[in-house]
């Protein structure tokens, strides 16, 4: 009996796993052939832009800031047992470009933006306001999720290129004003070391991560069914889905890139 109940315990997970993944899936098909049609809303493509990209500038740029920071300092530990402690600025520019300015801001993103969007969405599901617009002749994918993908691509590499520039000079003011480091030597060393490469490297998973976290708090938000109880569940179910997305992608693209 335990033995059945555990296989069909496992069946059931499994089955409503596949489900997610694969309804996640049509749901980008159809976000994919709403992009070339002709309807357009522009003003909610500006409105998300402003949402996505001005207002998370804050969280995007502490975050970046102590990063750079910490990772200096840690850098620094580890690299002194070295003698290698020149390596310091070369180290922290790469991986705050490559890594972990777009992986720790997809993050950050998610869940200040994901989580947004599914809430709105699911709220505005269970009140009948997305059956509201197919009575209005406009179709939600177009007006709800398209301006939100949309934004999530343009804003995400803009704030991760911001969030690059932070990260690097927080670890810049903490090189040179406690571990003794000369400020023109440090940026030297950024410059002479970090290509172009690197840079685009990370912008293009910001743009990967950015559709991915606002494709999933959309899909989370219009698939959401019940009461109140159901908007919590699909911003929770939003902000982990996304998170993990962003992480398997990110070993995905840099093995590619590698």
């Amino acid at each position: 009996m335990r033995v059945m109940f555990l296989l069909n315990l496992i069946g059931r997970y499994t089955l409503n796993f596949s489900a997610r993944i694969g309804g996640f899936f049509l749901f980008i098909l159809e976000i994919f052939k709403s992009l070339f049609s002709r309807q357009f809303f522009l003003k909610e493509v500006l409105k998300q832009c402003a949402e996505i990209g001005y207002y998370s500038l804050p969280v995007i740029g502490l975050t970046a800031l102590f990063t750079g920071a910490v990772l200096a300092l840690q850098t620094y530990l580890g690299f002194s047992r070295l003698s290698a402690e020149g390596a310091v600025a070369s180290v922290v520019a790469i991986s705050i470009t490559r890594e972990l300015g777009p992986v720790l801001g997809g993050l950050m993103l998610t869940g200040r933006i994901s989580s947004s969007i599914a809430s709105e969405l699911s709220s505005m599901k269970i009140s009948d306001q997305v059956n509201a617009l197919y009575t209005l002749g406009v179709d939600p994918i177009k007006y709800l999720v398209i301006p939100r993908v949309i934004a999530g691509m343009l804003m995400t590499p803009l704030l991760i290129l911001v969030a690059d520039s932070i990260g690097i000079m927080g670890g810049c003011i903490v090189a040179t004003q406690k571990l003794g480091f000369s400020t023109l030597s440090y940026i030297e060393d950024t410059y002479s070391f970090i290509q172009m490469s690197d840079v685009i490297s990370g912008l293009i998973k910001a743009v990967i991560f950015g559709a991915i976290l606002t494709s999933m708090g959309c899909y989370c938000g219009m698939n959401a069914l019940g009461g109140a109880k159901s908007v919590g569940n699909a911003t929770i179910s939003a902000v982990v889905n996304s998170s993990m997305l962003i992480l398997l992608f990110n070993y995905i693209t840099t093995a590619l890139m590698f």
